[in-house]
């Protein structure tokens, strides 16, 4: 054992093209210099075997690439999968196949404003598909609904858990918030309604509810429920955990914001009421219990072995991701924003642990001392959980300012890349041990080098959101876009549909045990259709400063008031607007711009609301009204400028086959001349037969138009 390398092996290597060279050389059609995250870089031979394609979403067939000449440009972003071959001058790479994140070195696909809406309605066909089959014409029915599905999609039992229901229901009811697609909205409300009627326990005379954590279907059609949780075995079995009353909450919730149904609400307020009386820690210490017994309800009850008195992220954190920030958003009561301030102030209190591992803490006694012997965790770290916290570390600054907050976010965020980070490759890593042992110069990987799904989208979300709300950092973008073309790079799963639950450190699908399928008690529509959005959000909003459009279905007389709050989520004061609003279609202007609600109008029937919010300051925007026979109508509002003309570009070259285009100003306050000279080249490069049809000018438009003498160029109506 001579412990050098002496073998070819095959791996991936994502970096940013720093040299190229053509020489004649066999077998090459180019060398490159590729840098990695964190600096190092790599000489690569691209063979003539090698072929190059462009990152694709869901839905999407094989991108074509221009020619590898063009494509290996100096600065570029990609990914070289190939072989590494052990030589006598050193470790050499061949690539054989290149990804491409744009058609250029400076659009990336994954950020084009519609990138993640695309994707979260195919999550959607999917698991609409697998669950309901509503391609074959069923209808949504949730007694059809299974937790363990195949990595094709197949049910595999007849288990229903508590927990994969509310996820599910939670990503359907984004779903339908991003694109207003109906089947989302009936999912997301017929879900609710089954986990009320099969699952919940509700005592109005203590004023509590609970779920049930498990249904059986048995295959004479009669049902088996569990109190207690079956995951975990002894270290989670025999109780019930405090995270699957919280997630039970997901779903529901969501869907209340599209809605505002009063008995979701109830449910909500009650799980809370059982959540504070059983689980919260009355005395000195404060936080929250891990497990109760599922008989007596005590946290300190001898039955949960392990689990006695334990406090976790999950039982502490959760709470804001899963359904409280949601609830706040809803109704921006004082209750739930004093509940967010009490468990980040905890969060910052306890869980930091820097003079010991690059890792926070997030086991603990009941005392909050570190519990470093706990099960299969002991003294060992969960990278995703690390990445969680900084992200919503962040939101909660948006609410609330404090710099404990950003303090603690900025920490996980400098240091995480080094300790949890796979720079060669790209992406996150799941559990390491938390410290480095004597000789050691690696943060060592617990079991595997695997990457699972949900830990890409918390290192997703925290930079992105860090790079929009602080902005203090080039390396939290870089990471942000980095982390993103290896989870849509790898993890879209393009044959079969979905998103796969672990890739290979180089990125090739892990497809054994319970890893392998589209649904488990681990996943479900959660995770992916949740990082869909919020990366929507905060790419658009923030960092590239695009509108967005929310759909919104409330129920008459629901929401106090009548005031319908639609912020996508805890965004900085005064960094978004709300810009136009639509209720069944038609334009609607009693609405808040700078507080983000709307006042509904007096009904007795369900609404349909779409909303547009705006970065603060963006002062135009293009909606597509219709697309027929090639002729592309848009609605111009705000002021066409130099800086705002990408917007209406970049919605024109979205459409195929485009043959003119109609214009609505009615709300188009100005026009610079170089919107003028955008239409007019647009025009002249389409042909002859393209036309440009201009309707509703104002006397200022007019007059602008007048002066640029195009009066008789464009068609006036």
């Amino acid at each position: 054992m001579t412990g050098t390398l002496d073998f070819s092996f095959s791996d991936l290597i994502a970096g940013y093209i720093r040299k190229v060279d053509f020489p004649e050389v066999f077998d090459s059609q180019g060398f490159i210099d590729l840098e990695t995250s964190d600096g190092r870089t790599f000489t690569v031979k691209v063979t003539y075997a090698c072929y190059a394609e462009l990152v694709r979403n869901l839905g999407e067939g094989f991108q074509v690439t221009p020619g590898l000449k063009e494509t290996l440009s100096v600065g570029r972003f990609i990914h070289a999968y190939g072989v590494f071959y052990p030589e006598a001058n050193g470790l050499k790479f061949e690539a054989k196949h290149i990804l491409l994140f744009g058609r250029d070195a400076t659009k990336l696909r994954f950020e084009e404003p519609d990138w993640w809406v695309r994707q979260i309605q195919q999550l959607l066909n999917f698991y609409l598909e697998k669950q309901f089959k509503v391609d074959e014409g069923a209808t949504i029915d949730f007694k059809n609904f299974r937790t363990d599905l195949s990595s094709e999609g197949d049910k595999q039992d007849g288990v229903q858990n508590l927990d994969t229901v509310s996820r599910l229901i939670y990503g359907f009811a984004t779903a339908y918030m991003m694109t207003g697609d109906e089947r989302a909205l009936e999912a997301a409300t017929k879900g609710t309604e089954y986990m009320q009627r099969h699952f919940r326990h509700r005592d109005s005379s203590e004023g509590i509810t609970y779920w049930y954590s498990q249904l059986d279907i048995q295959s004479d059609g009669s049902v088996r429920k569990y109190m207690g949780s079956t995951a975990g075995g002894d270290e989670g079995g025999n109780a019930i955990p405090c995270y699957e009353q919280i997630y039970a909450l997901a779903g529901p919730t969501q869907t209340y914001r599209l809605t505002g149904t009063k008995d979701i609400l109830v449910d909500i307020k009650d799980t809370i009421s059982f959540l504070n009386r059983y689980y919260k820690d009355h005395g000195p210490y404060g936080g929250y219990y891990s497990h109760i017994d599922p008989v007596t309800f005590d946290a300190k009850a001898e039955s949960l072995g392990v689990n006695k008195a334990k406090k976790n992220w999950n039982s502490v954190g959760d709470h804001a991701p899963a359904y409280l920030i949601n609830l706040y958003l809803a109704t921006e009561k004082q209750e739930y924003s004093d509940f967010l301030e009490n468990t980040f102030d905890t969060i910052c209190e306890y869980f930091p642990d820097y003079g010991y591992s690059p890792f926070m803490n997030e086991k603990f006694y009941d005392d909050w001392t570190h519990d470093l012997s706990w099960g299969i965790h002991q003294a060992r770290c969960v990278v995703g959980h690390n990445l969680k916290v900084a992200w919503n570390l962040t939101r909660m600054q948006s609410l609330k300012p404090k710099e404990s907050y950003k303090k603690f976010a900025h920490q996980i965020a400098d240091a995480i890349p080094a300790a949890g980070c796979d720079n060669q490759r790209g992406g996150w890593y799941d559990m390491m041990e938390r410290t480095r042992k004597e000789g050691e110069e690696f943060n060592r990987l617990v079991w595997h080098d695997r990457k699972a799904w949900w830990q890409q989208e918390q290192g997703i979300l925290a930079y992105y959101i860090m790079a929009g709300v602080y902005n203090d950092n080039d390396d939290y973008l870089r990471f942000a876009r980095e982390g993103s073309g290896f989870y849509n790079g790898w993890f879209l799963d393009y044959e079969q549909g979905g998103i796969y639950f672990n890739v290979l450190a180089n990125g090739q699908p892990y497809a054994l045990g319970s890893e392998r399928g589209k649904g488990s008690h681990s996943m479900a529509g959660y995770h992916s259709f949740e990082l869909c959005f919020l990366a929507a959000v905060y790419t658009n909003l923030l960092v590239n400063r695009h509108p967005m459009d929310f759909f919104f279905s409330p129920e008459p007389g629901v929401w106090e008031d009548n005031i319908l709050r639609v912020s996508p989520d805890l965004l900085p004061a005064g960094s978004v607007e709300l810009s136009e609003v639509w209720i069944n279609g038609q334009n609607y202007e009693n609405f808040n711009r700078e507080k983000l609600y709307v006042t509904l109008p007096e009904s007795d029937k369900t609404l349909k609301v779409r909303v547009r919010i705006t970065p603060a300051g963006l002062r135009f925007d293009a909606d597509l009204l219709s697309f027929e026979g090639g002729i592309a109508k848009f609605a111009l509002e705000g002021e066409l400028t130099t800086s705002s003309l990408r917007y209406l570009q970049e919605e024109v070259e979205k459409l195929s086959n485009v043959k003119g285009l109609v214009l609505d100003m009615t709300n188009l306050k100005a026009i610079a001349d170089t919107g003028w000279n955008y239409l007019l080249f647009t025009k002249q490069r389409a042909g002859v037969d393209f036309t440009v049809k201009l309707t509703n000018l104002s006397e200022a438009v007019k007059k602008s138009l007048l002066e640029a003498e195009l009066d008789e160029e464009f068609t006036l109506g």
